[in-house]
């Protein structure tokens, strides 16, 4: 996911013209993939996704319980609230169907985004998705 700056930089260059839709692939064979998962979607319930997600690229590879718990103190989060979401795995069907989307599209890296179904893999540049994103909005006539 480490495209995050990107994106938010494509979502402030287009208010009210593209809608982003975040979906989870926590890599099976990763230490913590899917509690930082987890923890991502307690953090957006609170109103901070990105700020998590930033923080969790930031301190990777430390994403174990106590870590992402002492993250969300620090992020100013709820604690009792992030800690009973993560620990009830409240979230884990919406991943679990994040994952199956993955493999129903043989989906296997990240980031990989998908505008209008023109799949970018991999880290790119703002003007290489700028550039996609206006032939895209040009198409529907807007």
């Amino acid at each position: 996911m480490a495209a995050g700056p990107v994106v938010k930089q494509i979502v402030q260059a287009y208010p009210d013209k593209i809608r982003l839709v975040i979906k989870n692939y926590p890599y099976k064979y990763r230490d913590f993939a899917r509690i930082a998962a987890e923890a991502s979607l307690a953090a957006m319930d609170q109103g901070k996704y990105w700020e998590m997600h930033d923080l969790l690229l930031a301190r990777s590879p430390k994403l174990d319980r106590a870590s992402l718990i002492a993250y969300a103190g620090e992020l100013g989060l709820d604690v009792k609230k992030f800690t009973g979401s993560i620990d009830s795995g409240k979230h884990a069907k919406n991943i679990d169907s994040d994952l199956k989307l993955a493999e129903s599209i043989d989906l296997y890296n990240t980031p990989t985004l998908y505008i209008n179904g023109r799949q970018v893999v991999g880290e790119r540049p703002f003007e290489f998705l700028k550039k996609i994103i206006e032939e895209e909005l040009t198409a529907a006539g807007r």
